[in-house]
C-alpha cells in the first residue's frame, strides 16, 4: 500500500505540474506568460494576454490535471474500498500543489484554482458546480477573477458543511478537513490579490476580443 501511495502522490503532483499556461504562451506568442500581464501562470492571465480560446483551453487541461488523479488514478491504485476517499485527496493536494509549485517552471505556477476544480468536480459534483455558479456571478458583477475564485472556494466548503449537517448527506469527515486545508491553500495563493483587493487596485478583468 505505502508503494502506491508514492506512486499516486508523486504522479498526481507531476500531473498537476504540466504548465499549462507556460506552454500555451510558448507556442503562440513565443513567449514567457508569466512576464507579461499579472505574471500569473493561469487561465486568467492566458485570457488577458493570449484571449478567450486559449484561456478556456488552458482552464480544461488544468481541471483535468486534477480531476484524472482523483477520479482514475486514486481508485485504480487503493487497496481497500474504505481507503478510497483517503487516497482521492492525497491525489487532489498533491495535483494542486504541483500546480501552484511545479517542478517544470522553477516552482512556480498558478494559484491553483484550475486543478482544485478538476479535484473537487470528481470529488463533490453539486458543491463544485455551485461554487462554480458563484465564480461566474462575481465575475461577470465585479470583473475580479480573484474575488470569483476566493469566494467560490468559501461556497464549496459551505455546502459541504450544510450537507453534512443540515441535509444529513454522507460526508466523510476527512473530505470536510481537507477541502477547508485546500481552500485554506487557494487564498494563501491569492495573497497578495487579497491585498490588492484590499487597497482598491486589483486588476479587474476586460471582456474585450484578443487577437
Amino acid at each position: 500500500m505505502l508503494l502506491n501511495l508514492l506512486i499516486l502522490i508523486v504522479i498526481s503532483y507531476l500531473m498537476g505540474s504540466f504548465p499549462t499556461a507556460i506552454i500555451a504562451g510558448k507556442l503562440l506568442k513565443n513567449i514567457d506568460i508569466r512576464d507579461h500581464g499579472s505574471g500569473n501562470a493561469g487561465a486568467t492571465n492566458v485570457f488577458r494576454v493570449l484571449g478567450w480560446r486559449a484561456a478556456i483551453v488552458v482552464l480544461l487541461i488544468d481541471m483535468i490535471k486534477g480531476f484524472v488523479p482523483v477520479f482514475f488514478l486514486a481508485p485504480a491504485l487503493v487497496t481497500s474500498a474504505e481507503q478510497v476517499i483517503y487516497f482521492q485527496l492525497l491525489a487532489a493536494i498533491a495535483a494542486i500543489l504541483g500546480h501552484i509549485f511545479t517542478v517544470f517552471a522553477g516552482f512556480k505556477g498558478g494559484k491553483g484554482v484550475g486543478a482544485s476544480a478538476g479535484a473537487f468536480l470528481a470529488l463533490a459534483p453539486l458543491p463544485l458546480l455551485l461554487a462554480l455558479l458563484t465564480f461566474i456571478i462575481i465575475v461577470a458583477w465585479t470583473h475580479y477573477v480573484s474575488l470569483g475564485s476566493l469566494l467560490a472556494s468559501l461556497v464549496f466548503v459551505v455546502i459541504l458543511v450544510l450537507q453534512k449537517f443540515v441535509f444529513h448527506m454522507d460526508i466523510p469527515n476527512v473530505l470536510l478537513i481537507i477541502s477547508g486545508v485546500i481552500v485554506a491553500l487557494i487564498w494563501f495563493a491569492h495573497r497578495s490579490n487579497i491585498k490588492r483587493l484590499l487597497q482598491g487596485n486589483e486588476n479587474r478583468l476586460e471582456f474585450k476580443k484578443k487577437g
